[in-house]
């Protein structure tokens, strides 16, 4: 049996949006002298979208259009978003690969011991790919990142919370559903999975805390990374064992 461990990115690789997405998107409005900037509550609302592409396509109201002074025709508008997504994705990478954004507490040391125990790796996640690479190549390592397939972006028609993109991970790595087990934090992520029938640890992050996580085999404030860094069961409903951490024989426990 081959066991595989997918990840989604962000909030789970690195806690990005806040400290990442957020100001790459505000200083590409500016950079566009476009009338908008998100607040973080904005932001909170904003992330109820699966995708970048579609949170910019969805300034699009006719309010917005004139005051931007923006094309009319859609075909128009769609180029636009891909411009402002492009530079939105520039920005991002930039601030994830000067170190603005360490990786959470548990993902090296979680994927190291996933690999030495045989076990497939991915990400699957609606954000853009390379945005994804930089994240991973950052969080695990450029060793690490190599021992990964990238599911991202536009590689599927729907984004979560349809289960397409951990349909296509599933189909890709060639395993069942039951042998995978999915790290996800938002309520949108955890719905995909459950829909494609996965195993899902939830690790909350700054803008999830207060989501809903029904369905999940557990969750986690982080994957924790003993000593330093303990991990907080916040539910349990499998009762696995509480170890401080979230490690291999954790994820064992859960698949059986």
């Amino acid at each position: 049996m081959t066991r595989a461990l997918i990840f989604d990115c962000d909030g789970v690789l690195a806690d990005t949006e806040r400290d990442g997405h957020l100001p790459a998107f505000n200083e590409t409005f500016d950079h566009f002298g476009l009338p908008v900037r998100w607040s973080e509550d904005d932001y909170a609302e904003v992330l109820r979208i699966g995708g970048g592409k579609e949170r910019l396509a969805s300034l699009l109201t006719p309010e917005f259009v004139e005051r931007a002074v923006l094309p009319t025709d859609p075909a128009a508008q769609q180029h636009e978003v891909k411009r402002w997504h492009e530079e939105k994705t520039r920005r991002y990478t930039a601030k994830v690969r000067a170190g603005e954004l360490p990786g959470r507490p548990g993902i090296a040391r979680i994927i190291r011991e996933a690999h030495e125990a045989g076990w497939l790796l991915a990400v699957a996640s609606t954000s853009a790919e390379p945005s994804v690479r930089a994240v991973l190549e950052h969080a695990a390592g450029e060793e690490a990142a190599s021992w990964f397939r990238v599911f991202a972006g536009d590689v599927v028609e729907h984004k979560k919370p349809s289960p397409d993109i951990y349909e296509l991970a599933v189909r890709e790595l060639g395993i069942v559903g039951s042998d995978a087990i999915v790290v996800e934090d938002s309520s949108n992520g955890l719905r995909a999975a459950l829909a494609c029938g996965l195993t899902t640890v939830v690790t909350v992050s700054s803008y999830t805390a207060e989501e809903d996580f029904t369905g999940a085999a557990l969750v986690v404030d982080t994957l924790g990374d003993l000593p330093e860094t303990r991990s907080r069961i916040l539910a349990n409903p499998h009762g696995v064992d509480d170890r401080g951490q979230v490690d291999l024989a954790t994820l064992e426990q859960l698949a059986r």
